[in-house]
């Protein structure tokens, strides 16, 4: 059975915040928190009657700071991050295969997406593919810093996304045209910069994006590399 998670997003950072949650449970999940609205996120939770359990994030973000560690230390719940990202005060370190258990039997299957960070993860669920940086609605993240590779990325969404079952419905972690689900059936049939295309081909389109610096950068992975938290705390 697929069900929906609530989709919740950060207008400066045009970032994705998913909760995930099933009938028979109180215990909810979280993906890519964003500081500046941890409290907003805690309403959601409080209006639903839901406990947090895990906040997992995708990656260290360079968009945006994360709240995991505060609504770590608000809810208790336990923050899981990819075991390549750098990311110590973390309670659980993820790799590829791991399973996240929570609720009434509901289980989280991380998959090791690399590409626009060494350590990038996705996460599978009820049908539902959360994406993060790694895949975006026709679209993917840039590969060009943070130990990014676009054979990786390549390798990571043709040989592992793009194997699940087309009805996947995939939510990315960022979205800048006012689109917010796609499925992997679809990004396999046309997305812009991955559909149809070789190695070669996805190379060379990454090489000549020239994006600039994300402006915050310098402040949010070190930020997002102690869970958003000051360091020290």
């Amino acid at each position: 059975m697929t069900l929906n998670p609530i989709q919740l997003f950060d207008t400066e950072s045009s970032t994705y915040t998913y909760i995930l949650a099933a009938p028979g449970s109180d215990q909810a999940v979280i993906i890519d928190p964003v500081e500046r609205h941890w409290e907003r996120d805690l309403r959601h939770l409080e209006r639903l009657n839901l406990k947090l359990a895990y906040i997992l994030e995708t990656h260290a973000h360079a968009d945006h700071v994360t709240s995991a560690g505060k609504l770590r230390e608000v809810t208790g719940a336990k923050a899981c991050v990819p075991s390549g990202c750098g990311i110590p005060p973390a309670d659980q370190q993820l790799s590829d295969g791991d399973v996240i258990r929570f609720g009434a039997g509901e289980e989280i299957t991380v998959l090791h997406t690399p590409g626009h960070t060494a350590g990038s993860m996705s996460y599978l669920w009820r049908g539902n593919v959360f994406t993060g940086d790694t895949l975006l609605i026709n679209g993917c993240g840039r590969t060009d810093f943070q130990s990014g590779s676009s054979d990786d990325l390549y390798d990571s969404v043709v040989g592992k996304l793009f194997t699940l079952p087309d009805a996947t419905r995939m939510w990315p972690g960022h979205d800048y045209k006012d689109q917010a689900v796609s499925t992997i059936g679809w990004e396999k049939e046309h997305n812009a910069r991955l559909a149809h295309k070789s190695k070669a081909e996805f190379a060379k389109i990454m090489s000549e994006l020239n994006l600039p610096k994300p402006k915050l950068i310098d402040i949010a992975v070190p930020a997002n590399q102690n869970l958003g938290l000051p360091h020290g705390a």
